[in-house]
């Protein structure tokens, strides 16, 4: 007996398929600097770097109500239930049940004409056997079964559920990094339609001035009718762009309003003032790309995938081999409800059982199946992984070539400035016609809106290499949370 049940206590232990290996991705030996530094960066709260108190303020509002994130927390308490599901499995399973039938039994039958003939037998002595048909019966009993998991496939089954936990974290990580990059880059544009706005105000305050000074010229009998409808014609085009622009306005404001679960124009009192776009940091502290495997909470849901439908393979050939079940079933019968409880009531049996599959197709199909599902999550790993490291490259590289365009389109807007008021008083003069003004002019206003707009592309372009990094990363967060 002891044997036994040291051979129990051994093949308990026995946990049969493949174990999970976690994989080592393969970053570039070299990234692209791009004027960012490569120390180690604490991105647990990014967005602080632009030092723009509005945008915080969003991004941490976004945090407490935001739908989608909200409804990501929500999935991982149903991967925990389901856990607990199937860690159940662990435990005895005990079931009471109380009953009461009123039978008969066909007369017609062998065995209620054996029943009837004997209760009309009379036994020597005078003593009679009764047999009553129909009678009662009343039942209280105890049912107990307890897998012992010989093989591990209940512990196959809480791995690949841990794993599906994990899973459902890593998504809410995801969600709330998408949704962070999504309320700072729609506040980037946002500010950059006000003040393309702005500008283009601005301008046509400028052209307004040189429709004035071209009449006056033309009162004058100095300038021509033809210089007079070219300066009407660009305060018009000008005038043209302020309802595209507030347009913009309108639906960046909405959108915001919508990633905050509000409804539309519910920011418009809090945005409506125009605002630059957040100033940039001297450096963007990113930290090293290599990190980010560990990082970017697609990676690690891509790896927890890939652990869970490993653990699958083991529940699969776990079904292979025989299945120990220890049961029992206890209580009392009686045919009158008073004698119930009576020890001479009793019944019950104990005993184990052992399945012992010897031929099932459908479970060797099962683990193949299971096989097919596992290589199909480690190629789903590794492709994750290279999106992953062609948007941190394509993210440096852009946000390294728009700070260069924008430095430069910055020194041809001072030099198109300068040679707009050369042309202006040239023409006041009369020294220069009204066509270099107006170019002049068109060449400026051009610059300048490809100048806010480059500022703009960089801000956002730092916003979306924090994204590809990972977002707001924490190297010691454990848990998610709706809150900071």
């Amino acid at each position: 007996m002891t044997a036994i049940a040291a051979t129990m206590i051994l093949l308990a232990g026995c946990t049969v398929g493949p174990d999970f290996v976690r994989p080592t991705p393969q970053v570039p030996a070299h990234w692209s600097p791009a004027q960012a530094t490569t120390e180690q960066a604490d991105l647990s709260a990014w967005w602080r770097e632009f030092n723009d108190p509005s945008l915080s303020s969003l991004i941490d509002r976004s945090v407490t109500s935001n739908l989608d994130l909200r409804a990501a927390v929500l999935r991982i308490e149903e991967a925990r239930a389901q856990r607990d599901v199937s860690a159940s499995a662990f435990w005895p399973r005990l079931s009471l049940e109380a009953a009461y039938s009123r039978q008969r039994i066909s007369e017609a039958t062998p065995t209620g004409s054996l029943l009837s003939s004997a209760g009309n037998l009379h036994l020597p002595g005078g003593a009679g056997v009764s047999i009553p048909n129909p009678y009662s019966q009343y039942q209280l009993s105890a049912d107990a079964s307890w897998e012992i998991d010989l093989f591990g496939r209940v512990r196959r089954s809480v791995e690949a559920a841990d794993a599906s936990v994990q899973v459902s974290i890593e998504d809410q990580h995801a969600v709330r990094v998408s949704l962070l990059a999504d309320v700072a880059q729609s506040y980037m544009a946002l500010r950059g339609a006000q003040s393309r706005l702005q500008l283009a105000r601005e301008n046509l305050a400028t052209v307004g001035e040189l429709l004035e000074l071209t009449r006056a010229r033309g009162a004058a009998g100095l300038t021509t009718h033809i210089d007079i409808g070219n300066a009407i014609a660009q305060e018009s085009a000008t005038r043209a762009e302020l309802p595209a622009f507030e347009l913009q306005i309108t639906l960046n404001i909405n959108q915001l309003s919508q990633l905050l679960a509000r409804e539309p124009e519910a920011l418009r009192a809090e945005l409506q003032a125009a605002a630059p776009v957040p100033l940039m940091p001297p450096e963007a502290p990113i930290g090293l790309p290599a990190d980010m495997a560990r990082r970017r909470p697609d990676i690690r849901q891509a790896e927890a995938n890939l652990h869970a439908a490993t653990a699958q393979i083991g529940v699969a050939v776990a079904d292979l081999f025989p299945r120990l079940t220890l049961s029992g079933t206890g209580g009392y019968q009686s045919e009158t409800a008073g004698r119930l409880v009576e020890w001479a009531s009793r019944f019950g049996s104990v005993g184990p059982t052992l399945e012992l599959p010897i031929f099932d197709r459908g479970k060797w199909k099962t683990v193949h199946l299971e096989d097919l599902r596992a290589q199909d999550a480690a190629l789903a790993y590794q492709r994750t992984v290279l999106n992953a490291l062609h948007e941190v490259e394509n993210a440096l590289a852009s946000y390294g070539a728009d700070q260069q365009r924008r430095a430069l389109l910055d020194a041809t807007v001072t030099q198109n400035d300068e040679v707009l008021a050369l042309s202006r008083r040239r023409y006041e003069s009369g020294v220069s016609n009204f066509i270099d003004v107006l170019n002049a002019q068109r060449t400026l206003q051009q610059n300048q809106t490809l100048l806010l707009d480059s500022v703009t592309a960089v801000a956002t372009d730092l916003v979306r290499l924090y994204r590809a990094l990972g977002g707001d990363w924490q190297p010691d967060r454990k848990q998610s949370s709706l809150t900071q």
